[in-house]
């Protein structure tokens, strides 16, 4: 397609308001076909509903004076038009698979990009056949055509994602924080399909935190600040990347006098959906220690952690012992002392509560409020969303925040409870570089206090300091690295 015939999108001082705050305020950006944006900024900043906004998800509130208009050429495109040239790729539109249980396989996922639904309505003909065998085949993704989505590893899911967007051949493609929670296996994968999209003229905007997530080809830059443009530029990548630096890592440190275990898995195997995700697994974590829990997407780092916390058990023969909880013990009084944060619980976590009793909620370890809000839960949520600067969205509805800001809530529900272990699934997956800063920071003080921490991870650098130990899952088998005679029974 000649870049004449592609979509330019106009937005000349458009707000948008969500609830009772403006969430944009009088933008005004013109995107060029053939051009390739980084949008940048603080967590609600703005940028995912920028986003929607130039995707028609989301309506411009009238002002009386903003208008968002988009052409082709000389002709102007209504709404409808314009919609089915623009492909919107983000968390959320990952996660409402799980929400609403959509369960195509890969080839269904990538024939309903073609008729650009959620769900198939229509029989796939053999030129749309065709079609998603030639994608699959670009995305390397043959073997899994007949999986179901929902058993998918998130860095299949991803993938298989942005196969249903390029299938559209798109004008535009809107992708936010798209390589979050991959490692480096899919992050090759998703660069090598941005590259042919690259030879081929695509326009794009990426909304990203890390220097490390720009797309090669992205040679425009945009920064929010709390919902007006703060700067438009060419894009330095130098220059971004000196504003994300890496953290010089450091010897581990070692525990001063690790105490009794916490938690002890003896021979344990984990089967999921009736596959085996780990098998002959032996570990402990004890008074002191602090894990770091490492291996690719779809090595079964989520899984091990809804495990430890009590979503997921062992297959019979295994056994988890968990100090003070005796078998038998109902696994909501060990949840109640245990706080976790993961994507999973980011994605399903849709009740109609405010963002302050979504804190309190982790008291009593619900999803939603099982009882009346008391005065000690209310003290609680207040001093916690102070500290997670979340004091402003206190009245707002989880739909209503941004994914950032929704990750900082849920962060401040673990700690709701004072636990004395903390299950953190890519805590840091979507935070700016201060968020991150100030998250590393807790943590290591959490961790000084006697917390246990036991974290998943792909970037080296969101590890707090003093982590003691580093569990990596490979082949559904599970290795202290760097320590593989080490004694763990």
């Amino acid at each position: 397609m000649k870049l004449s015939g592609r979509m330019q999108i106009n937005l000349c001082e458009v707000s948008v308001r969500r609830a009772s705050r403006w969430a944009l305020r009088d933008i005004t950006w013109r995107l060029l076909p053939g051009e390739r944006w980084a949008l940048t900024g603080a967590n609600g900043a703005g940028k995912t509903q920028l986003l929607k906004l130039l995707a028609t998800h989301v309506w411009p509130t009238p002002t009386g004076y903003g208008a968002q208009t988009y052409r082709r050429g000389r002709r102007q495109l209504d709404r409808q038009e314009a919609r089915s040239r623009v492909v919107y790729l983000g968390a959320e539109a990952q996660d409402k698979y799980s929400r609403y249980a959509w369960d195509l396989n890969v080839s269904e996922l990538l024939a309903s990009g073609l008729q650009q639904t959620d769900l198939l309505l229509k029989p796939v003909d053999a030129r749309a056949a065709k079609k998603v065998a030639a994608m699959l085949r670009a995305c390397q993704m043959t073997g899994l055509a007949a999986r179901r989505y929902l058993s998918l590893s998130n860095g299949e899911k991803r993938l298989a994602l942005l196969a249903r967007a390029l299938i559209q051949r798109p004008d535009w493609l809107l992708l936010d924080e798209l390589y979050n929670g991959l490692d480096a296996k899919y992050r090759r994968s998703i660069d090598r399909l941005l590259a042919v999209a690259l030879r081929r003229g695509q326009s794009w905007v990426v909304a990203a935190h890390r220097a490390m997530d720009v797309p090669r080809g992205t040679t425009r830059l945009i920064e929010l600040d709390d919902g007006r443009i703060a700067r438009v530029a060419p894009l330095r990548r130098a220059a971004l990347a000196a504003r994300d630096p890496r953290r010089s890592r450091g010897a581990r440190a070692q525990p001063r006098a690790p105490g009794r275990p916490l938690l002890r898995l003896i021979d344990v195997d984990l089967y999921v959906d009736y596959r085996p995700v780990l098998l002959g697994v032996n570990w402990q974590l004890r008074i002191g220690e602090h894990w770091a829990i490492t291996g690719a997407n779809g090595a079964g780092k989520s899984s091990f952690l809804k495990m430890l916390y009590g979503d997921l058990s062992p297959a019979l023969g295994g056994r988890i012992e968990r100090a003070g909880f005796p078998p038998g013990t109902p696994i909501d009084a060990w949840k109640m002392r245990v706080g976790y944060v993961s994507p999973e619980l980011q994605a399903e976590y849709r009740v109609d509560v405010t963002v302050a009793e979504l804190i309190a909620s982790g008291r009593h370890a619900s999803i939603g409020l099982s009882e009346p809000v008391s005065r000690a839960d209310r003290a609680c949520a207040l001093r916690l969303l102070k500290f997670f600067e979340l004091s402003g969205q206190a009245a707002m509805r989880p739909r209503e925040l941004s994914y950032g800001q929704m990750r900082r809530a849920l962060l401040a529900r673990a700690l709701a409870a004072n636990p004395r272990i903390l299950l953190l699934d890519e805590p840091l997956t979507g935070l700016d570089l201060m968020q991150r800063a100030i998250i590393r920071r807790l943590l290591e003080r959490l961790m000084k206090k006697r917390t246990a921490v036991v974290m998943a991870v792909h970037h080296p650098e969101d590890l707090p300091h003093g982590i003691t130990g580093v569990l990596r899952l490979s082949r559904r088998r599970a290795m202290v690295a760097g320590a593989a005679s080490r004694r763990l029974s």
